[in-house]
């Protein structure tokens, strides 16, 4: 019979959860021209509220390249962390790596392991892969869908967008995002911005503004023109946000304007 994992919560804290288990990746560490780790022991943390984080043993730890320093930090939930600084050729990155050396007792089992802040560092790598942003869960999923749904986008007060040959882009925790060919998009509409991003679970984006009748509606658009092995599917093709734009219609049905992180007043 399958095991069904189960995360744990804590008492007091019975909506703040955490999962701590083994990675079966092997992780590397990269600063300053250094490999600081490189482990196939690697924990990974999931907790409420927060990405994925890789903790390490110490023993897979190069330890000469961090130097601790006075600052601590704490957590109702884990306890008192401590902090280092990491020095490697020539570089240095204050309190970048941190540890609970004697963590509450909920949260025991990460006691001595020590991570890294992920955008401190100049590299992560599972395996022979490269991974920008932040570790990956495992239990994360995002699935792209051909469709014949008719969608079709409105800015500004005209139809920036129309296709019946979408690709619905259905993403753990996130709002379904219909991604559309181009030849689909009002594309002399739209003016390119140095805005870009990356996804870990789909690749690095860059995005357009919106030029309709002379008003401008900045980072309405993105696209993802360098994707992972995993999501090819999305390559090239383009994604207005639902909170940007005036109406996005899914089969005649217009969808709520959601209020997120991407939101604009």
């Amino acid at each position: 019979m399958e095991t069904v994992h189960k995360p744990r919560s804590y008492g007091e804290h019975s909506e703040h959860w955490l999962d701590f288990e083994e990675s079966p990746r092997r992780v590397r560490v990269k600063f300053g021209g250094e490999t600081l780790v490189d482990t196939k022991r690697a924990m990974l943390l999931r907790e409420a509220g927060h990405v994925p984080v890789y903790y390490f043993p110490p023993e897979d730890v190069r330890m000469e390249f961090l130097t601790p320093n006075d600052h601590h930090t704490g957590c109702s939930v884990k306890g008192e962390a401590s902090y280092w600084d990491v020095a490697a050729g020539g570089k240095t990155a204050e309190s970048a790596a941190w540890s609970y050396p004697d963590p509450l007792a909920q949260s025991r089992d990460i006691a001595g392991y020590v991570s890294f802040y992920w955008n401190r560092m100049d590299g992560w790598y599972e395996e022979e892969d490269e991974i920008f942003v932040h570790a990956r869960d495992p239990y994360k999923r995002v699935d792209v869908l051909k469709s014949s749904r008719h969608v079709q986008v409105t800015l500004g007060g005209e139809v920036v967008a129309d296709s019946r040959q979408p690709r619905l882009v259905i993403e753990t925790g996130h709002l379904i995002r219909y991604y559309l060919p181009r030849e689909d998009v009002r594309t002399d509409l739209l003016e390119p911005s140095d805005t870009r991003s990356r996804c870990p679970y789909k690749g690095a984006a860059r995005y357009w503004s919106a030029n309709v009748a002379g008003k401008v509606f900045e980072d309405t658009v993105w696209s993802y023109e360098e994707t992972i092995p995993e999501c090819p599917r999305i390559k090239d093709l383009m994604c207005f946000f639902n909170e940007r734009v005036d109406a996005i219609h899914v089969d005649g049905e217009r969808l709520e304007i959601p209020r997120t992180k991407w939101s604009r007043s």
